[in-house]
């Protein structure tokens, strides 16, 4: 290697994080990590509080906090590791948990880190492939072409002349990961133990979510699988390219592919200046895609523009398949079961086939959701399906998500965040671009083959409904029997609400509180007095005091009491 190679390999290889290293500290992890939750907690338990915004709390100024706030946590993050960027990025499809400011922020979550030495890589390429790096390659190419925080990427050529790209994992990588994943679980535990952040929260099973989806990604044999199956997917068309695995060159810290070079899909200059349409390339785009999610079954779960290119050809290039979606064949009567729901602006059955499909959870009063979704259905129907943006009805989609029973499965959240990802894509391409006016064929191609051979889509949904209430007919006196037979074993329980009954009781419950509040002060004044006449006068201030602070406390739950009459 030249002198002119080390001197920019060096300049790959600054750290500027503590954790771009080969050795980790399970203490200082412990002490890094720690510390930003409970910087975090801090800050959330601020937020409501009035005195800490200068002039008073409005909701413009909460809103300013909010944002400043999901930069830190995205900035923090970064400073954290490849664990925290990963987490970070899976975060971003939680709508249903964080604020929206957070979920935007978490989305720019990009991979930008620095490389690590040209040594380091080499040593892991040996190793996993065991044998010598002039062996397996002709050339090798000491500067990387990219990095990220689970590893990076070198061009290298096989001894067949056959260019390729080496993916290597960054050093250390797993035991990074097994510590941070430990530190996480307690965190995880924490949190659901928490009487205000853990109630109608998994947090445990967001944690073995986010386990699994980490060591899928960093298994780069699970990636090499993924390739191959979506190059097989794509086969049959010409403009779409995926590289090639070369096998013999892999391991689970090693990958290599058919090196296939092109324009990045967002270098829109570039494009013009090779003399490709930038509005056919927004179309194909969105086909590419719109066959994976609905033909496929198998799509790519993170299409920004650094992992779509073209080439010079003009066809569409896929790179890094480690994140992948998949979608299941009965997913997609329950899809349709919600789009008929969507179609008919009926919340009662687009609530009832989210349910089916675990997006919402159920509870014992599904009023307020069935409102709030009656409320989106008469809001996007205003408009034609055609001039609805992706973006908008995310967006709209996540602000009545959080904080409600909606549970978006992660496999929903990725094919939304990659439809406004590619929306946003099609729209630099193309500013007249619109994903719904693509998305149209498809979405009627679907209705058409789930109609079958019956064209009349009312016949069909009738005949589908008579079958239900054919199939509900015939199941009841089954469903009446065990009923009876719950009632007569004791494992039937029946709650009735009488909300005349609950003031009754509420207000009796105000009452014995007022009733103790009364003795208390009555003891306390006693008390005061025998202590002032037996000269202790400082005792009997102090409580004379207390006795004062219980009958404020006393005024209170009376104008609260006398409030709650008014109101029933």
């Amino acid at each position: 290697m030249t002198s002119k190679q080390r001197a920019v390999g060096k300049a790959h290889t600054d750290q500027a994080y503590r954790w771009n290293s080969d050795r980790y500290s399970r203490q200082r992890r412990f002490i890094d990590i720690w510390g930003f939750v409970l910087s975090l907690m801090f800050r959330i338990w601020r937020y409501n509080k009035s005195w800490s915004y200068p002039g008073g709390i409005t909701e413009a100024k909460q809103a300013q906090r909010r944002t400043a706030q999901a930069i830190w946590i995205r900035e923090t993050f970064l400073d954290l590791g490849p664990t925290f960027i990963k987490v970070g990025q899976l975060f971003s499809t939680r709508a249903d948990l964080f604020p929206s400011e957070y979920v935007e922020e978490l989305s720019k979550l990009q991979d930008k880190v620095p490389a690590f030495s040209y040594e380091q890589a080499v040593a892991i390429v040996e190793k996993d492939l065991g044998k010598k790096i002039p062996e397996l390659y002709k050339s090798f190419d000491p500067i990387p072409l990219a990095a990220a925080s689970l590893g990076q990427v070198h061009k290298a050529t096989l001894h067949s002349g056959e260019e390729v790209v080496v993916k290597v994992q960054r050093p250390a990588l797993r035991q990074l990961f097994n510590i941070d994943l430990q530190i996480l679980k307690g965190i995880a535990r924490f949190f659901q133990n928490h009487p205000e952040w853990g109630r109608g929260r998994d947090w445990l099973g967001i944690y073995e979510e986010c386990c699994r989806i980490l060591w899928e990604e960093i298994d780069y044999l699970n990636e090499g699988s993924n390739a191959d199956t979506f190059r097989r997917n794509f086969r049959a068309y010409d403009w779409v390219k995926v590289p090639r695995v070369y096998w013999r060159y892999t391991s689970p810290r090693v990958v290599t592919l058919e090196y296939i070079p092109g324009i990045k899909i967002s270098h829109y200059e570039a494009l013009e200046a090779a003399g490709l349409d930038r509005k056919e390339l927004a179309q194909m785009g969105a086909r590419a895609y719109l066959q994976q999610l609905l033909n496929d079954g198998f799509f790519h779960a993170d299409p920004h523009p650094g992992n779509i290119a073209v080439s010079a050809e003009g066809s569409l290039i896929f790179y890094d398949f480690g994140m992948m979606g998949r979608i299941k064949s009965n997913i997609r009567e329950q899809l349709m079961e919600t789009l008929f729901g969507i179609a008919q602006k009926d919340a009662d059955r687009v609530v009832t086939s989210l349910v089916e499909l675990g997006a919402l959870a159920p509870t014992d009063d599904m009023g307020p959701v069935r409102r709030s979704v009656q409320y989106m259905l008469d809001h996007f129907m205003d408009k034609p399906f055609e001039n609805q943006s992706v973006a908008a009805i995310s967006e709209d989609l996540y602000e009545i998500a959080y904080d409600q029973p909606f549970r978006f499965p992660a496999t929903f959240t990725f094919v939304m965040r990659a439809f406004s990802t590619l929306e946003g894509v099609g729209k630099g391409l193309d500013p007249e671009f619109n994903f719904m006016e693509v998305a149209r064929p498809f979405a009627m191609q679907i209705m058409t083959e789930s109609n079958g051979s019956d064209r009349n889509s009312f016949l069909n949904e009738l005949g589908r409904q008579a079958a239900q209430v054919s199939s509900t007919a015939l199941s009841l006196p089954r469903r009446i029997e065990d009923t009876i037979e719950k009632l007569e074993r004791g494992d039937l329980r029946i709650r009735v609400r009488s909300i005349e009954s609950d003031r009754i009781m509420r207000r009796m419950s105000s009452i014995q509180l007022l009733t103790n509040y009364t003795l208390l002060i009555s003891a306390f004044t006693l008390s005061a007095t025998i202590l002032f006449v037996n000269g202790h006068v400082g005792l009997a201030v102090a409580v004379i005091l207390v006795s004062v602070a219980l009958g404020f406390v006393l005024i209170r739950q009376l104008m609260r009491l006398d409030r709650f009459d008014r109101m029933f």
